[in-house]
């Protein structure tokens, strides 16, 4: 090869070489806009009816009978945010026993019939309404659909639980409901004779159901 036809060839090579080497810039990345977020839903405050809001309760005597009854409020409110319930707070009127089961003497027995039943639980040796007509539950945590609060009955506090709490809400009503167990001895709601507390159960077990309107 010539010497000159070696210098074409270079030349060549050099000048594509620098075509290459100015190509066109990479075009920058596009970035799409975010979306703006959604505002949070507002909190939202409801009173409780106490005319359709009840706790069903459930007290056993071991391996005989079980009794159930109605408890009704004295007052409530409830707090729910975007369909989940934030707190609250209730008064039940611990008068206002109605019974719902049929497991009782019959009327003129002298044992065992409601009016029986009605006297142990209003008494001393059970609630003693007259002293402490009312009960309390105020929560204090809510997680997932679990609501922890300080329960007062009797004048004895303690930490209970709602479980399985279920919701439905439209920012001008709500219905609820939940279930408590809890310990009556923690309470003070126990007989004077040993041998008769024997034969009752400690689990006191409530349905609560509550409705509200919005404040």
């Amino acid at each position: 090869m010539t010497t000159l036809n070696r210098s074409l060839l270079i030349g060549t090579a050099t000048a594509m070489i620098a075509l290459a080497s100015c190509g066109s810039p990479e075009a920058p990345a596009t970035t799409e806009p975010t979306a703006p977020a959604a505002p949070a839903a507002a909190e939202v405050a409801y009173t409780v009816d106490t005319a359709t809001s009840a706790v069903d309760w459930k007290g056993t005597m071991v391996g005989v009978k079980s009794h159930t009854g109605t408890l009704h409020f004295a007052s409530g409110d409830l707090k729910e945010q975007g369909g989940a319930l934030t707190g609250g707070s209730f008064t039940v009127d611990m008068r206002s026993y109605t019974f719902t089961d049929t497991n009782y003497a019959k009327p003129g027995s002298k044992q065992g019939t409601k009016q029986n039943l009605m006297g142990h639980l209003m008494s001393p040796e059970f609630f003693a309404v007259d002293s402490f007509p009312t009960a309390q539950f105020t929560i204090t945590s809510v997680s997932g659909n679990t609501a922890t609060g300080d329960m007062t009955i009797r004048g004895h506090k303690s930490t209970e639980k709602v479980e399985n709490i279920s919701i439905t809400a439209d920012g001008k009503t709500i219905s609820a409901t939940g279930d408590l167990t809890f310990n009556r001895q923690k309470y003070g709601v126990s007989w004077n004779s040993p041998m008769k507390d024997m034969v009752l159960s400690n689990d006191i077990v409530l349905k609560i159901e509550l409705k509200g309107t919005a404040k």
